[in-house]
């Protein structure tokens, strides 16, 4: 899996059209999917946030903490923009921050609240992709053209496509 940062240098388009859309409204916004112990999907809002060093993201004490705590793979979703249906969609795993200096600099930075059962995870990138939905040019409001990036981590599978 990529840090954010080796994602970023890969592919400096996407990632910036990813973090646009995460951080649209100022801080991050989007839906976290976890994996519950029977194996099925849970989804959640969270506030993520993309730094130069990484994407990560503040849990507190909940049953999507624990999902992350002991199974680390995540798909996280941005949240949808008021005027179109783009999206931004990362999956990879999540993993605990443990340096405490990292931890209280992004705690600070973030203003987490320093009274909550919160931990800080950072996402590796397996797959990255944004969906662009348009409308055709002289045509009816339901006639929409997508175009979409996809990127995936080389050393996880093979290559990167670009449509």
């Amino acid at each position: 899996m990529a840090s954010w940062s080796q994602f970023a240098v890969a592919a400096p388009q996407l990632a910036a059209s990813i973090h646009a859309l995460v951080h649209q409204y100022g801080p991050g916004l989007g839906y976290l999917a976890t994996v519950r112990p029977d194996g099925g999907p849970r989804i959640h809002p969270v506030s993520p946030f993309i730094t130069h060093d990484g994407l990560f993201c503040f849990v507190i004490d909940s049953p999507k903490r624990r999902d992350l705590e002991r199974d680390g793979r995540y798909a996280l979703h941005s949240f949808p923009p008021e005027i179109t249906d783009d999206e931004a969609y990362v999956s990879g795993l999540a993993r605990l921050v443990t340096d405490p200096e990292r931890v209280q600099r992004y705690a600070a930075e973030m203003r987490a609240e320093p009274l909550v059962d919160w931990r800080l995870f950072e996402f590796s990138i397996d797959v990255a992709m944004v969906v662009r939905h348009s409308r055709l040019a002289g045509s009816a409001a339901q006639e929409r053209s997508l175009h979409h990036q996809i990127w995936r981590d080389p050393r996880q599978t093979v290559g990167c496509e670009v449509h």
